[in-house]
C-alpha cells in the first residue's frame, strides 16, 4: 500500500512540475511578459516612402513571435520565433512602405510581443506624416561662373529662388570680398520660397569676388551654391547660349537644354544654328544660362545692325519665319551679327536609314536578316528602348510622346539608342559631351548617313539630376545635336 502511495504522490508531482512548463517542455524561468524597448516613440515618414520599425525585445522564458500592426497601413505582420533554438532577445528591424494617396496625418502602430508561456506585451509607435527627407533646392540661381563687363557703373544683380517641400528656416548670402552678408527667415508661399533680387553696385575695376548662397530648412537640412563672379573687359566666352523663353524661370525649370548652347567658332566669335517652328520667335544670347543677367546679347535699340550686351536695353532678335533653319552668326567685341536661313531639306543628320523602315542590319552580315529601325530614350540595353515620334513637319525632330514623371533629387542615367531585338549595341546612338550636365549630344553609332562626316563623339551616358519633381517632355534634334528635357 505505501509502494502504491509513494508512486501517486510521485505521479502528482510531475503532474504539477509539468503544469509549470509550456507545450514545448520548456520550464518557466520569471513567468513574466516580454519586455519591448522601441527604437522610437514617434516616426516620421511621408506617403511613398520607406519606414523602419527598431525595438529591441526580451523575454527570459523565451520569445514565441512579433506582431506589427495596424489597420490603415494593411499591415498585420508577424514573426515567428520558435524555427530555430529559443530566443531570448531580438532585434527587431522591421522595413515598410507606407503606401502614396494615404489619408491621415498620425497613425499608432501596435508592436506585439508573445512569449513561449503565451504571455504578451504590446507597446505603441506614434507614426506621423510630416517626416523632412528633401534638402531645399535653388531652383534659379546663378551660374557657377559669372562675367560682369567693367563699366562707369558696374552692377550685378543678386538673384535667386530658393524652394523648400515643407519649410525654409533659414537662407545666407555673403561675398566677403565687398563684406556683403545678408540673413533672411521670412518666406513666401506658407514658408517655402524665398525669392530675392538685390541689384549691388561692385568697385569699377577688374577683380574676382565670391558669392555663396546657403538655405537651411526647418528639419536642418541645407543646400549651399557657390558662384565666381569676375569683374573684367569684354572676355572671349568659352560657351554662350541660345535663349528662346521670356522668363527667368524657364531657363531655370528644364532639366537641361534651356537655354541652347551654341558653337564658337573663333576668338569671340559664334554660330547659332535654330529650328524655329513658330514665326515671330524671339531669341537672345547669353554666356550665363540661369539668368539674362548681368549680360544679355540681342540687338541694340540704337543701332539695329549691331548688338548690345546690356538687358536692361537689349531688343530680341525676331525669326519671322516658321518651319526652317536659322544660321546666326556674331562677334561680341565688334557687335556684328548676320542672320540666315536654310530649308530643312538642307539639313543633313546622321540617322542612316529612314525611321520605322524595315532596314536594320540585324547580324551586320550585309542584310540576311532586316528588322525595323527606329531609336529613342533608353536606360537599360537595345532591347528596352522608349521610341521617339518623328515629328510630321522636320524628319530630323523627335519627342517622346508619352511624358516622363521624375522626382527632385533623381539622377538620371540615358542615351539615345537604336532598338535592337537582340541587345546589339551602337548601330546608331547618341551620347553626350558632359554626363552630368548634357549639352551637346555627339553621334555615337557606327553605322551613318554618309553626308555625315563628323567624328563620332566621347562616350559619356547623360546622368543630370532632377531639380523638381514634374511630368517632363523631351524632345531631339539630329541636325542639331541638341535635346532638351522641359516641364509640360
Amino acid at each position: 500500500m505505501k509502494t502504491k502511495k509513494c508512486i501517486s504522490l510521485l505521479l502528482i508531482l510531475l503532474f504539477l512540475l509539468n503544469g509549470c512548463s509550456d507545450d514545448d517542455g520548456y520550464s518557466d524561468v520569471d513567468g513574466l511578459p516580454p519586455t519591448i524597448v522601441m527604437g522610437s516613440s514617434n516616426i516620421k515618414t511621408e506617403p511613398g516612402r520607406e519606414i523602419t520599425i527598431k525595438a529591441k525585445v526580451e523575454d527570459k522564458d523565451g520569445l514565441r513571435s512579433i506582431n506589427l500592426k495596424n489597420t490603415a497601413f494593411n499591415l498585420d505582420k508577424t514573426i515567428d520565433l520558435t524555427l530555430d533554438s529559443i530566443v531570448y532577445s531580438f532585434d527587431l528591424n522591421y522595413k515598410y512602405k507606407i503606401v502614396k494617396g494615404l489619408e491621415g496625418d498620425n497613425f499608432q502602430l501596435d508592436v506585439t510581443a508573445t512569449d513561449r508561456g503565451g504571455r504578451t506585451t504590446t507597446e505603441t509607435v506614434l507614426v506621423t506624416m510630416d517626416g523632412d527627407f528633401t534638402n531645399p533646392v535653388f531652383t534659379v540661381s546663378p551660374d557657377a561662373a559669372i562675367t560682369v563687363l567693367l563699366k562707369t557703373e558696374t552692377r550685378l544683380n543678386v538673384k535667386f529662388t530658393a524652394e523648400d517641400d515643407k519649410a525654409l528656416d533659414l537662407v545666407t548670402i555673403n561675398i566677403p570680398e565687398i563684406n556683403y552678408s545678408r540673413e533672411i527667415t521670412t518666406f513666401t508661399n506658407s514658408g517655402k520660397t524665398l525669392e530675392f533680387n538685390d541689384p549691388i553696385t561692385l568697385p569699377s575695376a577688374v577683380a574676382t569676388y565670391n558669392l555663396t548662397l546657403k538655405a537651411v530648412d526647418k528639419a536642418g537640412l541645407e543646400t549651399s551654391k557657390t558662384s565666381v563672379i569676375t569683374v573684367s573687359e569684354m572676355p572671349d566666352f568659352p560657351k554662350m547660349y541660345l535663349a528662346d523663353v521670356a522668363t527667368v524661370a524657364e531657363l531655370n525649370s528644364d532639366v537641361f537644354g534651356v537655354p541652347m548652347r551654341i558653337e564658337r567658332t573663333a576668338a569671340y566669335e559664334y554660330k547659332a544654328n535654330y529650328y524655329c517652328q513658330k514665326a515671330g520667335t524671339e531669341i537672345f544670347f547669353l554666356p550665363q544660362k540661369s539668368d539674362f543677367t548681368p549680360i544679355c546679347f540681342g540687338i541694340d535699340p540704337a543701332d539695329n545692325t549691331k548688338l548690345t550686351d546690356d538687358p536692361d536695353i537689349a531688343e530680341p532678335i525676331v525669326l519671322t519665319q516658321a518651319n526652317v533653319y536659322y544660321e546666326i552668326t556674331f562677334n561680341v567685341k565688334t557687335a556684328i551679327y548676320k542672320v540666315k536661313t536654310y530649308a530643312i531639306a538642307d539639313a543633313i543628320d546622321p540617322v542612316p536609314h529612314k525611321f520605322g523602315s524595315i532596314s536594320l542590319d540585324t547580324w551586320g552580315d550585309g542584310g540576311s536578316w532586316l528588322q525595323e529601325f527606329y531609336f529613342g530614350y533608353m536606360t537599360s540595353n537595345p532591347r528596352e528602348v522608349s521610341r521617339f515620334t518623328q515629328d510630321a513637319t522636320n524628319p530630323h525632330l523627335y519627342y517622346l510622346a508619352n511624358p516622363l514623371s521624375l522626382e527632385a533629387g533623381q539622377k538620371m542615367n540615358f542615351v539615345f539608342h537604336n532598338w535592337h531585338s537582340d541587345g546589339w549595341w551602337n548601330y546608331c546612338s547618341w551620347r553626350v559631351d558632359n554626363s552630368d550636365e548634357p549639352e551637346i549630344f555627339n553621334y555615337y553609332g557606327d553605322y551613318k548617313n554618309p553626308a555625315w562626316t563628323k567624328p563620332n563623339g566621347a562616350d559619356n551616358w547623360a546622368k543630370p539630376t532632377v531639380k523638381q519633381t514634374g511630368s517632363y517632355k523631351l524632345y531631339f534634334d539630329a541636325h542639331l545635336g541638341r535635346a532638351k528635357l522641359v516641364r509640360e
